[in-house]
């Protein structure tokens, strides 16, 4: 990856009397950085940032996130030109190589993908050793990482074309997985891919019909489906894609990297907030009873908190979010769904969220995960599922991510310090003596 930061200067320290200078660096876009990389070694202090909310890890060139603005840019285009105008896997073309695709690169590439959708016909016998009760997400985080076991030819990191193969394969068949962990979950037979159908109506055939009838899905849903793809398809340097960094730096393969990113998707705190909102709704109940909880969430000495709203990125409104409020009313309104008490409440909690002063003053407008979660059930989602979709999405983000890690010269394997606070250098004692 060519580097692309510029040089702003230097910033001056003062550590036990002694005065160190470090270069401050800046992007195309946001604030400027400065460089520690040489204090330790300077001075022998590390930094101290828990979380790492305050560093840099890695230049990149993909995502640009403006919290204050309320700003997302894939590549330089704004989220909400893309989940208006293009396509799921148009956006994808463009994450992994920078660039719109021309009518020709765009046919190639969704032809690629398509022809890629089915799995080993061995793993069928992988998803067998699942209990029937397991968590769609176990299954896939296994599943994804159990690839590298069935597709040997493109595990191999510094071969351009295997790792080339790999982003096809993991970009084509995460559906395919998906969709194949709900229908075990749920006990319904296997349905396999139809290459006839675009991405997002593929998946959702292979997650709704069944074969003792045929299956057709309104053009409207499938734009909702494409359009949560798009949304969810990278977001900087999350959790979730610095540990496909993390877990790339050590020369990891392409399929065991994202099985990581999975695993770290699956926190509630990262990828379960959508669920996570949807059980509030649940707990509320009836329309009824919001203010009730409207007046706990104003509570401090209440620990109650109101699920989809805010976000620690954003300090304005989210900007997907302004995409899925009007793609989850479409979708209500295709489904004619006017007598679910849960949606009932989401869009009365919605209306109150946007008109009262205590939530426009401390800017706790409702987020992605709020819209997402609503129009995921009513597509017919159980909330189990919507961590899964989440990874389905996110996966090309993290292919792009770690794609690029490997092509950046100045990135080493990761290697976090720490402040150790433990016991200090003691003997060994006898157990006797003890």
């Amino acid at each position: 990856m060519e580097n692309k930061i510029e040089n702003r200067g230097t910033a001056k320290i003062e550590l036990g009397g002694k005065s160190f200078e470090l270069p401050v660096y800046g992007g195309s876009m946001g604030p400027d950085a400065v460089d520690v990389r040489t204090l330790y070694k300077n001075s022998g202090h590390f930094t101290f940032d828990p979380g790492y909310t305050s560093t840099a890890s890695t230049e990149s060139q993909i995502t640009f996130i403006d919290g204050i603005k309320g700003q997302l840019l894939y590549r330089g285009y704004p989220i909400e030109q893309l989940a208006e105008q293009s396509t799921f896997l148009e956006t994808s073309y463009l994450l992994i190589n920078g660039e719109l695709p021309t009518a020709e690169q765009n046919a190639e590439f969704t032809n690629t993908i398509t022809r890629h959708t089915m799995l080993h016909e061995q793993v069928e016998r992988f998803f067998h050793g699942f209990r029937r009760d397991a968590h769609p997400m176990a299954m896939v985080c296994a599943t994804v990482g159990a690839l590298s076991a069935f597709y040997h030819d493109s595990t191999d990191i510094n071969d351009n074309a295997q790792r080339d193969l790999a982003v096809v394969r993991l970009i084509a068949k995460m559906p395919t997985i998906a969709a194949r962990a709900y229908k075990y979950s749920i006990g319904q037979p296997h349905v396999y891919p139809d290459n006839s159908l675009c991405y997002s109506e593929n998946f959702l055939k292979m997650c709704f019909s069944v074969p003792t009838e045929e299956y057709v899905v309104s053009p409207v849903i499938v734009d909702a489906m494409d359009k949560i793809f798009i949304l969810h398809a990278d977001h900087e340097q999350n959790a979730s894609t610095s540990t496909v960094r993390l877990a790339g730096s050590s020369g990891a393969n392409p399929f065991a990297c994202i099985a990581a990113g999975v695993a770290c998707l699956w926190g509630p705190s990262h990828g379960g907030a959508n669920e996570a909102c949807l059980n509030m709704l649940k707990e509320i109940g009836t329309v009824d009873r919001i203010p009730e909880f409207i007046a706990r969430a104003k509570d401090r000495n209440d620990p109650f908190r109101l699920m989809g709203f805010g976000h620690r990125v954003y300090k304005n409104y989210d900007p997907r979010a302004k995409v899925m409020q009007k793609t989850a009313h479409a979708v209500l309104a295709e489904l004619n769904i006017t007598d679910n008490p849960i949606l009932d409440v989401a869009m009365e909690l919605e209306r109150i969220a946007l008109n009262d002063e205590y939530f426009i003053e401390k800017k706790l407008f409702p987020n992605v995960d709020f819209y997402s979660g609503t129009v995921l059930s009513a597509l017919g989602f159980p909330t189990s599922m919507f961590t899964v979709l989440f990874a389905l999405a996110r996966t090309v983000g993290w292919i792009s991510q770690w794609n690029e890690m490997l092509e950046d010269k100045s990135q080493r394997i990761g290697r976090p310090r720490q402040i150790y606070t433990g016991a200090p250098l003691r003997d060994y004692v006898p157990m006797g003596e003890r």
